[in-house]
């Protein structure tokens, strides 16, 4: 793999991008448009992104979810939208109570890792930050593993990504203004309270704090 450069804290997201797009030209970027995932999309479309964007469809997303991702796709016309979707024979619809591991792993790893082993990437561009929760408060610009996962927000801020997002106009979706900070499916996901991290809204009292997708053995 390519040699990585000399990031450091104060290296600016888009140098990160410029890198992560000369170095594996078949990187992509899987999204559930989230504030990081929006300032990520348009970040990268700034660097000169013109790849996929793929959003797994649980069939539990909030309907501003789905919203979001339509205004997405009509802003960034040069980027291809992609939405997959679970497989058929998925358990009974009550299993994000019963086995919320379960449930994320057939739902949402699952379509994502087919769709990968079809693609075979050599890179992954996403948009989690330090800040989002104490399970990624280390996260480096670059993991490396069978394929490199690059993080270009590792070191901005919430305050830094909505400040962004509001001086460029994001389609933002509206439930984050409402105290959503990490938004997934409606059954798991409740507004963040004061003082909570953001993404202490998903799966709430379940122990449960990663889909599987970033952490895990069936991790991305």
């Amino acid at each position: 793999m390519a040699k990585l450069p000399e990031f450091n804290e104060h290296t600016h997201p888009t140098d990160v991008i410029a890198w992560a797009l000369q170095a594996h030209p078949d990187i992509l970027m899987p999204s559930a448009f989230n504030l990081n995932g929006t300032v990520l999309i348009d970040l990268a479309a700034q660097a000169g992104y013109r790849g996929e964007v793929a959003f797994v469809d649980t069939g539990y997303h909030f309907p501003e979810t789905l919203v979001t991702r339509d205004r997405l796709a009509e802003r960034y016309p040069e980027l291809t939208f992609v939405t997959l979707k679970a497989g058929q024979n998925l358990p009974d619809e009550g299993q994000y109570i019963t086995d919320p591991d379960g449930c994320c792993a057939v739902r949402k790893v699952a379509p994502l890792q087919n769709y990968l082993a079809q693609k075979n990437p050599s890179a992954l561009l996403n948009g989690r930050s330090r800040d989002q929760a104490s399970t990624r408060a280390e996260i480096p610009f670059v993991e490396e593993g069978a394929r490199r996962r690059i993080n270009p927000l590792a070191y901005w801020t919430r305050e830094q990504l909505e400040a962004y997002a509001q001086e460029q106009e994001l389609p933002v979706n509206p439930l984050y203004w409402d105290g959503f900070l990490s938004i997934g499916c409606w059954p798991c996901t409740r507004a963040v309270r004061p003082g909570e991290d953001a993404r202490a809204g998903r799966w709430a009292g379940k122990g449960k704090t990663e889909c599987g997708l970033w952490v895990g053995e069936k991790a991305l």
